[in-house]
């Protein structure tokens, strides 16, 4: 087999594989961006709790109308928004941290939307909700994910100040007085919601349990090759589609699910970030640069 009929000859000869790239492109663009901001704002574990939080709405959907793509995704994205707005009111009229309120709602969340898939479905379906599958992305689907990283990437370029600033200093916004408070507000607002619908449109390639991976494994790897905000996040997307390339080629030459064999070749990015990286990894540290010498 020649590098040309493992890398370029599936996505040339099968219409699904073609499909199946475009919609990790789509992911990439949204998905890394965000990655980086919940990764700068230490909310790294709370995205992954957010992407077990839409399962009970997507569960319900899937009661309502079946496999269904509008169904299940409304239902997902009302059942993430509503355990963020929950998690966030729990940690402001109780003593209880956010992390911890949004740790207890998502596995609520976890536990119910399984049980709710079950009581209707088979084995088949409840694995299809928790694990997806890229390479039966239709044309529907597509836009859908499409959609999301264009709202994605519209609402970061209307909010990237505010944005950044709240990453860096949270209580700043809050107390510059007039209308910086309700401004940090609205910000936390909308970035929840486009993680709840980047985890929507992750959900319907990678599941429930694998949405959350392209989304948070090219961002954290992005922190050993780039230092600037916006470099973060080029860097970000351009590993997370390199793992949805990867992946989809290991999944159909070696037939294994496509979900985990992208989030896999992810987690193998992260680790080459880690060890080999020139910002920060394991060989800056144990084999720094000599130092110049007057």
């Amino acid at each position: 087999m020649t590098l040309y009929d493992f890398a370029v000859g599936p996505f040339l000869e099968f219409a699904f594989m073609r499909r199946a790239l475009a919609a990790c492109l789509a992911l990439s663009l949204g998905c890394g961006p965000v990655g980086v901001l919940l990764v700068l704002r230490r909310m790294s574990l709370m995205g992954d709790a957010m992407s077990h939080a839409v399962l009970p709405g997507a569960a319900i959907g899937f009661l309502a109308a079946g496999l269904s793509l509008w169904a299940m995704s409304i239902g997902g994205f009302l059942a993430g928004l509503a355990v963020a707005l929950l998690a966030g009111l729990v940690s402001r009229v109780t003593a209880l941290r956010e992390d911890a309120s949004f740790a207890a709602f998502y596995l609520i969340s976890l536990a119910g939307g399984v049980l709710i898939v079950s009581l209707r479905g088979s084995n088949v379906d409840l694995m299809h909700v928790l694990f997806g599958t890229i390479l039966a992305v239709d044309d529907a689907g597509l836009l859908l994910v499409a959609g999301i990283a264009t709202v994605t990437l519209l609402t970061l370029a209307l909010l990237y100040r505010p944005l950044v600033v709240e990453c860096f200093d949270p209580g700043f916004l809050r107390t510059v007085g007039g209308t910086g408070g309700r401004l940090g507000a609205l910000c936390h607002l909308l970035f929840l919601v486009l993680v709840v619908l980047n985890l929507v449109g992750g959900f319907q390639a990678l599941g429930t349990l694998m949405a959350v991976g392209l989304m948070m494994l090219p961002a954290a790897s992005a922190r050993f090759w780039a230092e600037g905000i916006a470099t973060l996040a080029l860097t970000a997307m351009a590993l997370a589609f390199a793992s949805g390339i990867g992946g989809l080629l290991l999944s159909f030459h070696l037939n294994l699910p496509s979900g985990p064999s992208i989030v896999l070749a992810a987690g193998a990015g992260y680790l080459l970030s880690l060890t080999m990286g020139p910002i920060g990894s394991l060989r800056t540290r144990w084999f720094p640069g000599r130092h110049l010498e007057a």
